[in-house]
Order: structure tokens, then sequence, then C-alpha cells
């Protein structure tokens, strides 16, 4: 990796690469752009197989987090934190702890959060060592059921944009991971009068996923083959590739995942095969909702009808593709980007010279 240069093409201010040898612990901290506030974004702990994958990782998540932002509506920019190593060991504090320290050097620049492989209980470990973390269990707690409600909007405008109405009811949904945000989307959509098919690598997962709503399970590979009228990836990023999308049985993409397109040019090729595309960052926004909330003192009730917003975002999003004729990865940049480049281009004030005590 050039590295340098790799961060000057995707705009990123700052990378900041940690090591602590008492307890292990090796992170990445990816502070993409700040024009609109401090950079807001997750912890990730993942056994990564490269260091260069995991700053790789770091990069693309917090420049995601910046759109993510943006679209929101939120005052606040995009950061990422990653953590390498095993996410199931029980030895946490200690990591946890050095995170927060190396968290708190940045004075405030980056606010970390839960994220896959972190829990709450995590993020009280590093509420230990620094201020500059949300998501902790004595305030707004677990984002997954808020992130869920807003994949669960988003889905509801893109069958409205797909069929004309965004009743879900005897639809298929195909969902890839059962985790926090997966469980809490199944049950949601079952409610709706969905019908589901899911898979995911940890069977305990889909098992509770079943007894809640009646899913059918297939196996990991297949279900990009499912014949449905929805798929809702909600792992890992990067599964919309060369590989999955001529697989793809079903009229509309939308999910929580991160990084659903491998590349870019995966968009245009959903755009190509008659798929539509809920962006990503746009629908899985209720999640950074959430822990916003806890920045601003919403209460759980507004940060829920904030999350219900999605919907009109989604719907604006699909509009502004239409009319200029962009596949809809590239309309909801350009919400971002304009958001952005407005707050950047506002008039600078300035207090009276010299503002200081004498």
């Amino acid at each position: 990796m050039r590295f340098f240069d790799t961060i000057a093409d995707m705009g990123h201010e700052q990378v900041v690469l940690c090591h602590d040898k008492a307890t292990g612990y090796r992170g990445v901290i990816a502070i993409h752009d700040t024009t609109l506030g401090p950079a807001l974004g997750g912890c990730r702990f993942w056994n990564y197989a490269t260091d260069e994958d995991a700053i790789t990782d770091a990069l693309r998540l917090s420049r995601g987090m910046t759109y993510k932002n943006a679209v929101a509506g939120l005052n606040l920019g995009g950061g990422k934190s990653v953590i390498i190593g095993d996410n199931k060991t029980v030895n946490r504090e200690m990591i946890f702890r050095a995170h927060g320290r190396f968290v708190d050097s940045l004075g405030g620049r980056y606010v970390t959060a839960e994220d896959v492989g972190t829990t709450v209980e995590d993020m009280d470990f590093v509420h230990m060592e620094t201020k500059y973390v949300t998501g902790i269990g004595s305030k707004s707690g677990d984002p997954s059921s808020v992130t869920a409600h807003g994949v669960f909007r988003a889905i509801q405008a893109s069958a409205c944009e797909r069929w004309g109405s965004d009743s879900l009811d005897g639809r298929t949904v195909a969902i890839q991971g059962c985790g926090h945000v997966g469980y809490h989307l199944a049950v949601e959509l079952h409610k709706a009068g969905a019908l589901l098919v899911i898979t995911d690598i940890d069977a305990m997962r889909m098992q509770r996923v079943v007894d809640a709503t009646g899913a059918t399970v297939v196996a990991l590979a297949d279900i990009y083959r499912v014949k449905a009228d929805i798929f809702a990836p909600c792992a890992l990023g990067g599964v919309l590739n060369d590989d999955t999308i001529p697989q793809l049985q079903v009229e509309i993409v939308s999910g929580a995942a991160n990084n659903q397109l491998l590349e870019d040019r995966h968009g245009d090729a959903l755009e190509a095969q008659g798929i539509l595309y809920a962006p990503d960052y746009v629908a899985n926004a209720g999640g950074v909702i959430n822990v916003y909330s806890e920045l601003t003192g919403w209460n759980r009730e507004r940060s829920l009808r904030k999350a219900d917003e999605i919907y009109h975002t989604v719907l604006s999003v699909f509009r502004l593709a239409k009319e200029t004729h962009i596949p809809t990865y590239k309309a909801a940049d350009r919400v971002a980007e304009q958001r952005i480049k407005a707050v950047r281009g506002m008039l600078q004030t300035w207090p009276q010279y010299p503002n200081r005590e004498t």
C-alpha cells in the first residue's frame, strides 16, 4: 500500500496506528473528515488476515461514516477504529481501556462507539479512560434496534419506489447475518408480514431468529441464490461483487452492512441488472443516530423518530438518481457532498481580537 497516496486519494485527514505492549492491543484509528463536526464511528474488533487489511477496512469504513453522518443530517464528521485480534476473547477490559487511552489522546477529534465484534460492555471499559465514547450502558446503550428500525424503513421506501406500495406483507426477504441488527430487523419484518430466509456463520444466532419468526435457514453461500423480493445484507462488507451479483434473484437490495459494494462499479452492476439498491450508509444510519442522541441528550423516542426519517431520505436519493440519470449510490454521495460543501463554504466569523483574559 502506498499509504500517503491512498489517504490523499480517499480524502482522509489523519490515520493513527496504535500499539500497547502490555495488553497486546493493536489498533487503527482513521479520521476521514471533520467539516461537519468531530469524527464519530464505531470500533470494529476483527481477526484481520493482514495489517494492511485492517488499515484498508478502517479507511473505507471511516469514509463511509462521513457520508452517513452527512446524509443523516447530523453535525458529525466521519471516523472509524479497528482492533486487530480475536473478538471472542474473554479478556477484554485491558484491551478496551488501552483503546480508550488512544482515543483520548486525540482530544475529541474522534468519538468511538460499538461496532462489529464489540459490545456495550466494551464501551464501558473504553469510558474508564476517555469521555469520547458513546453507546455506553448507562446512556444510549446498544444501538442495534434503532439501526434495524432504520433499515426496515429503508426497505419500506425501496418497496414503495419499486412496487408503488410500502407494504411488505407476503414479500420474501433474504437476510444475510443474524447478529443484533439482523435479529431486530427480522422481528420487525416478520411483524410486517414478510417471509424470511436467513443465514449466518453462527447456528445459535440463526436459531434465535427461527424461534422468533419461523424463518427458513439456508447455507451461507446459498443466500445469494435465494429467489426473493429483497436481499438484506446484515453481516460484513464487500458482499456485492463480481461473483455474487449475477447470482441474485431479487428486485431490491437494502440492508444494514457497511460497504456492501466491494467496489463502486458494483453499484453500476446492480443498476444494469435492474436491481434497486438502497445505499448502505443511508439505510443503516439508525445506529449513528442512536449514539448521536447520547451526545445531544435526545431520548429514545426522538431517536426512533429521527430514524423514521430514513424512509424519506431514501426516497429523496431515488428521486435524485432518476432526475440526474445516475445510479443510486452516486446520488447518495452527491447528497452528502452537497451538505459538506455547504458547511465548508460558510463564512467564518471571528470574535474581537484579542479574545483572552488579561
